[in-house]
């Protein structure tokens, strides 16, 4: 990364104080952007566990309904 030092900012704290300020300005508008992309992936990620978290009790639940009706059968012709 290069930093972008003029001839006036060397010369002058001023122009070197007002010239970091925009810069600290750009980066602070670019982490709040980042910082709000991260937390929509999060909610993403969340609800994304959620919908998974049925998915599985519902494939257990029907793995489990498969089982105990086949153990009844099962008994039945006994």
């Amino acid at each position: 990364m290069s930093l972008n030092v003029t001839d006036l900012e060397k010369q002058s704290l001023e122009a070197h104080v007002d010239l970091c300020a925009v810069r600290y300005e750009q980066m602070d508008r670019r982490l709040t952007s980042i910082e709000s992309k991260v937390e929509n992936i999060h909610i993403d990620m969340q609800a994304g566990q959620q919908s998974m978290t049925k998915v599985i009790i519902g494939a257990s639940g029907t793995i489990v309904a498969g089982l105990l009706s086949t153990i009844i059968v099962i008994l039945m012709n006994f």
